[in-house]
């Protein structure tokens, strides 16, 4: 019988997987900070700059009347994608970090007041934070973190708790970058809507590893960045509530995203050109599609069932180290294992691990109050993608050894 995941093929659809690096084999191991692309993406914005290429919603002639469906055609993947209700609530913006930041901007200076509240978790990124701190910071509101346990688990009945009249906005990560933990989102959305709050989810990280279903989780905004998803850096897509993205001000203001313009007023477009200030990313929203129809091809549950696999062997293994402990045991987990090593800087991991050939992430992972609730300065991180194997997991844990070996 055919193995439907045929891992030796997949990397093979990866060129940089085979290149070597400081005389070994590249073993690419920090695919939560930015995942490797396929040859189909590639070959995809190779080719639509070379013969495709031509600004947006703005040309008459054929070159932008065929790149403007490009990119519309995208917007419908994404659509399908996220099983939303409506294309027109497909926002493509520069990444997660900007679709927060819209999100803060426009729906967050209007509609919350001095005296409200917005709940976050202990687990955040910075950019799921720093935004929120900054609108209450503006409007006089106040910003409360919802604890986890030390498994790196959110404490539901807490989060319960922090919730009040009062919530205006509950922003959580769908699964956390330096923990993998991936949160209970249709269980925290319930008790957020209970409350009267909206729920924005950070998708980053769980539109790779979790179910990223809009209706499934019931939330009210979902963003994530193409390339953690194994398309181009530089675009990302923001998913929202028809009737709230209606009643949000405009993020940035400029060409596109205009009904009428005179010296005296301006009136802006419907959605999403509402959100989609200035020139797109054209190429990149191109090659987000060609990721999306990679990850389709080799079936979105193929690769959570592989990653799962990779995943519970390299927890096996990393956890028999002697002097090796694991920061983030939750039952949900994505392909994510944060460590540390007794007597062992995270950074002078990285730096012996890259000498075999490992790339792997040290420090705070963007997540300086999670460290600190740990009361790390620092991890290392590894993190597994849809072409990460067993061999690559144990190529991982004798570069450990090596480092206690030459720290010893």
């Amino acid at each position: 019988m055919t193995n439907p995941y045929d891992i030796h093929k997949v990397r093979r659809d990866f060129p940089i997987l085979s290149i070597q690096m400081n005389g070994k084999p590249l073993v690419y191991l920090d695919n939560a900070a930015t995942a490797q692309k396929p040859e189909r993406v590639i070959r995809r914005i190779h080719d639509f700059y070379q013969r495709e290429y031509a600004t947006v919603h703005r040309g008459v002639y054929t070159l932008s009347q065929n790149s403007t469906w490009e990119c519309e055609q995208v917007r419908d993947r994404c659509r399908k994608f996220l099983n939303a209700p409506d294309r027109d609530e497909i926002i493509f913006v520069s990444g997660a970090t900007e679709a927060i930041n819209l999100v803060a901007s426009g729906y967050g200076r209007p509609f919350i007041s001095t005296g409200d509240e917005i709940l976050i978790t202990e687990m955040e990124h910075h950019a799921n934070i720093i935004p929120w701190q900054q609108i209450c910071l503006e409007k006089g509101a106040r910003l409360k973190v919802a604890p986890i346990n030390d498994e790196g688990e959110i404490i539901l009945e807490q989060f319960r708790k922090f919730l009040s009249p009062k919530t205006k906005m509950v922003a959580v990560t769908h699964m956390s970058n330096a923990l993998g933990s991936i949160n209970p989102v249709r269980r925290m959305a319930k008790l957020a809507h209970e409350a009267g709050a909206v729920i924005l989810v950070d998708g980053a990280q769980g539109v790779v590893h979790a179910s990223a279903d809009v209706r499934e989780l019931d939330c009210d905004f979902y963003c994530f960045s193409g390339h953690k998803i194994y398309g181009p850096t530089g675009v990302g897509v923001l998913w929202g509530r028809k009737q709230l993205l209606e009643k949000m001000e405009p993020y940035q203001t400029g060409g596109e995203m205009i009904k009428t313009v005179t010296f005296e007023k301006t009136t802006f477009a419907g959605l999403p050109q509402k959100f989609e200030a200035g020139t797109p990313p054209i190429a990149q929203i191109v090659g987000l599609g060609a990721a999306l129809d990679y990850l389709e091809t080799l079936g979105v549950e193929n690769i959570r069932r592989h990653e799962k696999e990779i995943l519970d062997y390299a927890t096996e293994k990393l956890a028999a180290i002697a002097g090796l402990r694991i920061v983030g045991r939750a039952k949900s987990k994505g392909g994510v294992i944060s460590f540390t090593l007794d007597g062992i800087h995270p950074h002078d991991i990285g730096t012996v691990l890259d000498q075999e050939g490992i790339a792997i992430r040290t420090g705070h992972h963007c997540a300086q109050p999670l460290m600190q609730r740990y009361g790390l300065p620092a991890t290392a991180r590894a993190s597994f993608g849809l072409y990460n194997t067993r061999d690559e997991v144990d190529v991982l844990v004798r570069g450990i050894t090596k480092v206690q070996e030459i720290f010893r």
